[in-house]
C-alpha cells in the first residue's frame, strides 16, 4: 500500500506478518545476535551463484567482472556495516517482493514458535534471514542493481512499519548486485570491529562458495580475505574438520543444529559426482511440507544449478547438502532435469549410499541412529509404501516401539522373538501410543507373551497395507480379520480362563446379531480378549479400522465397512448374558444389552456410540431394573 510518493520515491507498508516479525527483530533481546551476518551473507552468496548460472547463457551479464566475491565494509567511527555483492541483483518489484513481503509459508510458524526460548536459534529456518539485520541495526539501506540493467533502486527502512523506495543515480549504485548497509545501534556498534567479524564469518560462514573480503575503515583502505570461496565438498574427507562440516551445514541447512550424520564421498565410474550431505539432528520446520520440497542444492562443475531438482526421493527431504556432478550439461532446463538419465542415476547411487550409511550408524552407533529415527523415523517409512525397491533397505534400518518394553526394537529383533506357533507379525494402528496400549484387542496377545508392533505415525496405515511381509512373516493388524491365537500358548504364569460354552456363545452371538443388524457384519466369540467384554474389528478382507478413520477425516470416497463386533466368552458379563439367552426369554435385556456393549465397543475404539440418546436411554433402563 502507497503511503506517500514524491519525485519518483514511495513510503509503503509492510506485510502485516513482516511489521510483526520487525517488531519482534527491534525490540526483542536474543542471547545470540551473529546469525544476521550469516544470514546477510547466505543471501549475497546466493545471489552470486544466481548470477553465476544465469551467465552460462548470457555471458554479457558478467561484462569485465567475471569473478564474484563477497565485500564487508565496516566502519567503527561511523558505526556501519555494510554487506556487498556483485551478484544478480534486484529491480525495483523484486525488492518490494522479497523485501516487504514474506513468500515463504514458514513466517506464521516462525512468529509462533518464538513465544519464549532464544528465538534466534529459528531465524535461518524460517526463510525470514534478512530482517534480522534489525536486531542489530537501527536502519538498513539496500541498493540494488540488477545485472545488465541501467537502473538501480534504494529500500531504506528503520523497521517502524514502513519502507521507502526510490531509484538512484548509477554512480551511486554498485555496477550490477547489491549492497546492505547497516547503522547499526549503540549496543551493537562492536559489529563495526574487524575482530568480531573475523569470528562471525569464521563461525558461521567460512565455507560459502563464494570468496569474502573484509575491508576496514571509513575510506575503505584496507582489504583482508575471510574466505576464499572454495568448495568444500570437492576436498578429501582426510582433509576436513569436524567444524569445518558444522559450519558448511549451517550455511546450506539454515539451520543451527549440528548435524546427526554427515555423508562425503566421491563416486566414479560410468558418472563421477561429489556429494556432501547431512542428516540433521532436529526437524526442519518444513519436514511434513505438502509439497515434499528436498533441499538438496545441484551443481555441476561447482557452478550452481538449483536447489529445487528432485535428486533424493520425497522419503528423504530432510537430508541437506550438495551434489557436483562432472557429467551433466551446464544448460539445463526444469524439463531436462526433470527427465535426465544422468540425474536419475546420480539419484539413485546417493539414495543407497544414505540407506547404508544409516544402517552403518544403527549397528556402531545405536543411540545416535535412534535419535535420527526419533526425529525422521515419520518421513523414512513413507518409503515403505512408495519405494518397493528399497523397501528391504528400510526394513533393515526402521525402528518401532512395541508392547515389549520401551526401548525400540527393529524387525529382526521381533522376528528373533516369536512365539512358539507365531506366524505373523502383529500390529496395532493408532493415535498416539497411550491410546493403542489401552486397545482391548491387545489383551489376548499380551496373555501369549506374542510382542506386538505399536504404529502411531498415518503413515503406517498405508505401508502396512502394501506390505508383503519381512523375514517370510506377513504384517497382520491385531484389529482385522481373526486373530486365530488359540495355537500359541499362554506365556509362563499365565492361567486358562473358565469360558463359556460354545453353543451358549453361539446363540448370544446369534441374538446380538439379530439386535445391531446391519450395525455389524458378524458377531462371534473372540481370542484376543481377556479383560474387556467386547472389541470392533475389521473383516478379513477389508482395511484396517484405523486405515478407514484415516481416510474418512481426509473425506476420501472409500465407503466404511461394518466391523465385527467379538465377545470374550471368559468375561463375567459376558458369561452371564449367555447363560439367559441359553435360558430363553429376556429378549429386551439381551437387545439392550448388545446396543450398550456396541457402543462400549466403539468408546473403547476411540468413537462415540453411534446414537447417544438412545445410548443413555438404555443404560437408563438396565440400571432401573437392577435396582428393582
Amino acid at each position: 500500500m502507497v503511503e506517500q510518493q514524491d519525485q519518483g520515491g514511495e513510503t509503503l507498508r509492510f506485510e502485516a506478518e513482516v511489521a510483526k516479525l520487525l517488531s519482534l527483530m527491534v525490540h526483542s533481546v536474543y542471547s545470540n545476535r551473529d546469525v544476521f551476518l550469516r544470514e546477510l551473507i547466505s543471501n549475497a552468496a546466493d545471489a552470486c551463484e544466481k548470477l553465476r548460472m544465469k551467465a552460462l547463457q548470457q555471458p554479457d551479464l558478467l561484462g569485465d567482472d567475471p569473478d564474484f566475491k563477497i565485500v564487508l565494509s565496516a566502519d567503527k567511527d561511523g558505526g556501519t556495516l555494510s554487506i556487498a555483492d556483485n551478484g544478480i541483483g534486484m529491480d525495483r518489484t523484486e525488492l518490494v517482493e522479497n523485501l516487504g513481503t514474506i513468500a515463504r509459508s514458514g513466517t506464521k510458524a516462525f512468529l509462533d514458535g518464538m513465544t519464549g526460548g532464544d528465538g534466534s536459534a529459528l531465524i535461518g529456518q524460517f526463510g525470514v534471514g534478512f530482517y534480522s539485520a534489525f536486531m542489530v541495526a537501527s536502519s538498513v539501506e539496500v541498493v540494488s542493481r540488477p545485472a545488465g540493467s541501467d537502473e538501480a533502486w534504494r529500500w531504506w527502512s528503520d523497521g517502524a512499519g514502513t519502507f521507502q523506495l526510490e531509484p538512484v543515480p548509477l554512480e551511486e549504485a554498485p555496477a550490477r548486485g547489491t549492497r546492505v548497509l547497516l547503522t547499526l545501534t549503540d549496543e551493537a556498534k562492536t559489529y563495526a570491529e574487524q575482530a568480531t567479524i573475523e569470528r562471525v564469518v569464521a563461525e558461521y560462514s567460512a565455507h560459502v562458495p563464494v570468496p569474502i573480503v573484509l575491508r576496514i575503515g571509513g575510506d575503505g583502505v584496507g582489504e583482508k580475505s575471510l574466505a576464499d570461496g572454495s568448495a568444500l565438498w570437492r576436498k578429501a574427507k582426510s582433509a576436513v574438520e569436524t567444524s569445518e562440516y558444522n559450519e558448511f551445514y549451517g550455511h546450506v541447512s539454515g539451520q543451527y543444529d549440528e548435524p546427526a550424520v554427515t555423508i562425503h564421498y566421491k563416486a566414479e565410474g560410468r558418472h563421477e559426482y561429489s556429494v556432501l550431505l547431512f542428516v540433521p539432528s532436529m526437524k526442519p520446520f518444513d519436514l511434513f511440507d505438502p509439497e515434499r520440497r528436498g533441499r538438496v542444492k545441484l551443481y555441476v562443475r561447482r557452478v550452481y544449478i538449483t536447489d529445487e531438482a528432485d535428486i533424493l526421493p520425497g522419503w528423504l527431504r530432510f537430508v541437506r547438502g550438495v551434489i557436483d556432478s562432472e557429467d551433466l550439461p551446464l544448460n539445463l532446463s526444469r524439463e531436462m532435469l526433470q527427465k535426465n538419465p544422468i540425474l536419475d542415476a546420480i539419484g539413485k547411487g546417493v539414495t543407497n549410499r544414505i540407506l547404508s550409511d544409516l544402517d552403518k550408524l544403527a549397528e556402531k552407533e545405536a543411540e545416535t541412529f535412534e535419535k535420527v529415527w526419533e526425529a525422521f523415523g515419520a518421513v523414512i517409512k513413507e518409503g515403505l509404501y512408495e519405494d518397493a525397491e528399497r523397501r528391504d533397505g528400510i526394513y533393515k534400518i526402521a525402528r518401532f516401539r512395541t508392547t515389549k518394553g520401551d526401548g525400540w526394537r527393529s524387525l529382526a529383533d521381533y522376528v528373533a522373538d516369536l512365539r512358539p506357533n507365531q506366524t505373523a507379525i502383529y500390529y496395532a494402528l493408532g493415535d498416539d501410543l497411550d491410546a493403542i496400549k489401552a486397545s482391548p484387542q491387545l489383551e489376548g496377545f499380551a496373555r501369549r507373551g506374542i510382542e506386538v508392533l505399536l504404529l502411531a505415525d498415518p503413515v503406517d496405515a498405508f505401508w502396512v497395507r502394501t506390505a508383503l511381509g519381512f523375514d517370510g512373516k506377513p504384517f497382520q493388524s491385531v484389529t482385522q480379520g481373526s486373530a486365530e491365537l488359540d495355537k500359541i500358548p499362554v506365556a509362563e504364569g499365565e492361567a486358562e480362563t473358565d469360558a463359556a460354552s460354545e453353543s451358549a456363545i453361539g446363540t448370544l452371538a446369534a441374538l446380538f446379531q439379530q439386535a445391531l443388524g446391519e450395525r455389524v457384519s458378524a458377531v462371534r466369540a473372540s481370542s484376543r480378549l481377556t479383560t474387556s467384554p467386547v472389541c470392533l474389528v475389521a473383516g478379513a478382507g477389508g482395511p484396517d479400522r484405523q486405515l478407514e478413520k484415516i481416510l474418512s477425516a481426509q473425506n476420501q470416497t472409500m465407503p466404511r465397512g461394518a466391523p465385527v463386533l467379538e465377545l470374550n466368552p471368559g468375561h463375567a458379563l459376558i458369561k452371564g448374558l449367555a447363560e439367559k439367552a441359553a435360558a430363553g426369554g429376556h429378549a429386551e435385556v439381551l437387545e439392550d444389552a448388545a446396543v450398550l456393549l456396541y457402543g462400549e465397543a466403539r468408546i473403547l475404539d476411540g468413537e462415540a456410540p453411534e446414537n447417544a440418546a438412545d445410548h443413555v436411554a438404555r443404560v437408563g433402563r438396565l440400571l432401573t431394573a437392577a435396582l428393582g
